[in-house]
């Protein structure tokens, strides 16, 4: 076996051991510490119970508190407990500020889901693991994948790709694109083997392939769209919608919008006769249910088995109902010219014996490499597109990181170094916002759109240095917070005539940004750098915390989180710290000096706090 698959192998137990342990409820890790680091979210208050997927109990809930949520990710696997009953297993669908939803994997609702204490906690996801320990050890099997897994990581020589003819394709249906998104689009068609689009932020990285992909089915290609996020799947979705693509939208498809419902599988059969079918098992699972009910939680044996015997009943239906589905969605996909998802989603969905010409995954820069390689059989050609100058994929274990785990597919394969193309000009933000990250991070590479090169000052500095607005820990003990920071946001917001609903407030801390929600406006989105990247906004206010005197910066090390944060504002960047602790770092003294040149630098006394 190829070194690195073994590697990648160990790296996968590694990260189960380090989930098990992490995600663990017991007298060492307390629900209050679960809670603290945001593995936990209770009280839930449920709101609402239906069967809904496959017939599967599904729950929307509030919380009574904005939580620390950066790890619920949809499609989490998580557990639904209360104390002193034993935990039901399930998924998120959704996590929205203070509403979610979730699925159990569970004949029945438990009969404790809607008395206090109940809560959900992440679990470990052993199924995903399996499915990617399954996808390494067979990739030895496929001759053609095996040959590009030992071309990324043997550092076989790239012969240099010659670069596109120029407007080889008949004609873009996108008049606007620039050369370089062009190049891009030429280079998908023309693709071969392994194709990469890089699009630094605000470089139309969607725009670009929205319009590769309505080529590739229009050369008659049946194409599979992946994205780590359903988030970035839709928008995907959305654009290739909008483009009169037959697309067929996969997964966890009951928080979509109306538009892309439509092109879900329940959207497309809604009110067809197999529809019916399954409304009529759904009905029977029901009434099996509710005969399962009678016999409540203080029962013998006989009510026991009685109890067990209908809720296998309710077993069996829902195993017809999945077949049925499958059944129908056949059909769908048969007929689809896209079929897009998560990599989850898109396993769970059966497309396996398809045959897909091209795959293109979005936001490759957040994905692990094994689960890339799950999707990667699928498909003859492969495109991936992202950007790994910002945030890399979460990994919990410290020692499968430092083993390079927390790669995504895309820096190994931008590293190799072949067929790379960058979207070289950002249409999001001022020249100024713009001009570090270029500078920093895309070797002075990518250009602003001409109407935002206008002079003017929209970047700021505010420099905490010797004001005493010391960093501190959050009532919670774990999360760090700076309450002086907080103040200036709020003499900000008052002098700067910001529009509270144009603004956001974003930081690295998630106890910086739990204490923002409780003073600052409403209106005023407040968000982890992490859960706001992808998005956008007028004005940004990004507080960085750290304040010692160690100059001890943690993890604001991680560079690429603080280019993700600067590069969100389209008008007008307020970056608030402390140059004395942040100052002694090679990275934050060039962001400091070019402040200074580029922007306005401006100290704490200027504000009447």
């Amino acid at each position: 076996m190829h070194p690195q698959i073994q590697l990648l192998l160990t790296c996968i137990d590694l990260e189960e051991k380090e989930q098990a342990q992490r995600y663990k409820l017991d007298q060492t890790h307390t629900l209050k510490a679960l809670k603290a680091e945001g593995l936990a979210l209770h009280p839930l208050i449920v709101t609402r119970k239906s069967f809904g997927y496959a017939d599967y109990p599904e729950i929307s809930f509030r919380l009574s508190f904005p939580p620390e949520a950066n790890m619920f990710k949809d499609g989490a696997a998580v557990e639904c407990f209360i104390a002193g009953e034993e935990p039901v297993k399930g998924l998120l669908i959704s996590l929205d500020g203070k509403t979610g939803e979730f699925r159990l994997f569970a004949p029945d609702f438990p009969d404790w889901i809607e008395d206090d204490g109940v809560g959900l906690k992440l679990a470990p996801d052993t199924r995903t693991s399996s499915i990617m320990k399954k996808a390494l050890n067979e990739l030895e099997n496929n001759k053609a994948l095996y040959k590009l897994f030992e071309e990324l990581h043997d550092n076989i020589p790239a012969s240099p790709a010659p670069p596109p003819v120029k407007n080889i394709i008949p004609g873009f249906q996108n008049k606007d694109l620039n050369e370089s998104q062009q190049l891009a689009v030429n280079a998908i068609l023309q693709n071969e083997n392994m194709v990469i689009v890089h699009g630094p932020p605000g470089t139309g990285k969607t725009t670009t392939l929205v319009e590769a992909i309505r080529q590739l089915t229009r050369n008659g290609e049946k194409v599979l769209v992946a994205a780590p996020s359903n988030a970035a799947v839709d928008h995907i979705a959305k654009g290739l919608i909008e483009q009169a693509v037959r697309i067929i939208r996969v997964g966890n498809t009951s928080k979509v919008n109306e538009t892309i419902f439509l092109h879900t599988p329940e959207g497309k059969l809604a009110n067809s006769k197999q529809q019916k079918e399954i409304k009529q098992l759904k009905i029977r699972a029901e009434e099996f249910r509710r005969m399962a009910m009678k016999y409540k939680r203080s029962f013998g044996k006989a009510e026991r088995e009685q109890r067990n015997l209908l809720f296998r009943e309710v077993k069996n239906i829902r195993a017809e109902i999945k077949k049925l589905q499958v059944y129908n969605e056949e059909k769908l996909f048969e007929d689809a010219e896209v079929i897009a998802g998560t990599p989850i989603g898109l396993y769970d969905a059966g497309i396996g014996h398809h045959r897909f010409q091209t795959l293109v995954m979005d936001e490759a820069g957040q994905c692990i490499e094994p689960l890339a390689w799950c999707l990667f059989p699928l498909a003859e050609k492969i495109v991936l597109a992202g950007d790994h100058w910002q945030l890399p994929p979460t990994v919990l274990s410290q020692e499968a990181a430092r083993l390079g785990f927390n790669r995504s597919v895309l820096e190994v394969a931008i590293e190799y170094g072949k067929n790379v193309f960058l979207l070289n000009t950002q249409y999001r933000m001022r020249v100024a916002i713009a001009g570090f990250s270029s500078n920093y991070f895309y070797n002075n590479l990518l250009l602003t759109a001409t109407h935002l090169r206008n002079t003017g000052v929209h970047l700021s500095f505010i420099d905490t240095a010797g004001s005493g607005f010391n960093e501190e820990h959050g009532p919670d003990g774990t999360s760090l917070q700076n309450e002086g920071e907080l103040r200036i946001v709020q003499k900000l917001l008052a002098t700067e005539s910001l529009d509270p609903q144009k603004t956001a407030f974003i930081s690295p801390y998630s106890g910086q940004v739990t204490a923002a929600k409780e003073i600052l406006p409403k209106l005023l989105r407040s968000s982890t750098i992490d859960s706001f990247q992808g998005q956008e906004k007028e004005n940004i206010i990004v507080s960085l915390v750290r304040s010692n005197d160690d100059g001890d910066i943690g993890f604001l090390k991680d560079y690429r989180r603080i280019n993700v944060a600067v590069t969100r504002a389209k008008e007008r960047l307020f970056v608030i710290g402390d140059s004395a602790t942040i100052g002694a770092d090679v990275f934050f003294n060039a962001f400091l000096a070019y402040a200074e040149k580029h922007g306005h630098y401006r100290t704490v006394w200027e504000f009447e706090l």
